[in-house]
């Protein structure tokens, strides 16, 4: 089980565009649930490390960075295809609340068999990507050629969420909240890199963050669908705001004649 949490981390570290080292291993290590019982000391990351290379899953590049052998890459781009499903399979099948999507898969993509996994794949429609968007190995995902992380964004620039990061709960229950989820249409309200914080609005509220998580969230230029289903709910809601008798009958009142004066409240 910890060789497989460390080909888990190892590409998400990869995925996220970081340089796999010790350091950041490490530090990756600590986001997976407390439940899993990894150390994640530096000690403790370099002693599994060389472990893995002698099993040859890894090499140790001449810069000390971690890679990912052909062998190793396989079993980890398994491991990640079975977690992303059982992310999916709790949400999309179970109804899960999508913030504790994350820790649930853990604990179930050990026992997921070759044979279920096929099962569960086909059952949700072979999907792409996990609930935070992030890609199914396997699954024929293409990539957007126009995606940025979110602190290279600029201020006005207008872009739909296409993933976010998936292994923090507490920072998910905020975003779910928000609204900041994939397939979201947002504004980049202020890039105040002197603070280190970043403000989108969505849904009309601002959600605010840090540059270290904008670094983890990546979006896409809206295309001309987005910018259609985006106006028709901008309209809609006005919509609702401004004639709700269009979508809900008032109830009756029955006219009566004032029995006395009206008292001020």
């Amino acid at each position: 089980m910890a060789t497989e949490n460390y080909l888990l981390s190892i590409l998400q570290l990869e995925e996220q565009g970081l340089r796999v080292t010790l350091t950041q291993l490490a530090e990756q290590l600590r986001r997976l649930p407390v439940g899993e019982g990894l150390g994640t000391s530096l000690s403790s990351v370099a002693g599994m490390v060389r472990r893995m290379a002698r099993e040859g899953l890894i090499e140790i590049a001449p810069n000390k960075d971690v890679v990912l052998t052909p062998r190793g890459r396989k079993s980890a781009e398994d491991m990640v295809r079975r977690h992303r499903l059982a992310e999916r399979m709790v949400v999309d099948l179970l109804g899960l609340e999508l913030y504790k999507a994350h820790v649930e898969a853990h604990r179930l993509e050990h026992a997921i068999s070759p044979e279920l996994e096929e099962k569960i794949a086909a059952r949700l429609g072979n999907p792409t990507t996990c609930p935070f968007g992030h890609p199914i190995p396997g699954s024929g995902y293409v990539p957007s050629k126009h995606n940025v992380r979110l602190d290279r964004a600029k201020e006005g620039q207008e872009l739909v969420i296409d993933r976010v990061p998936e292994d923090d709960q507490s920072l998910l229950r905020y975003f779910v909240t928000s609204g900041l989820i994939p397939g979201q249409h947002v504004v980049v309200k202020e890039a105040a890199i002197s603070r280190g914080v970043i403000t989108l609005l969505c849904n009309d509220r601002e959600v605010v963050f840090s540059y270290g998580v904008a670094a983890r969230i990546w979006g896409r230029p809206p295309s001309e669908s987005d910018r259609a289903i985006a106006l028709s709910l901008v309209g809609l809601s006005a919509l609702v705001t401004l004639r709700p008798s269009a979508f809900h009958k008032p109830p009756a009142v029955r006219a009566t004649a004032p029995s006395g004066p009206q008292t001020s409240q």
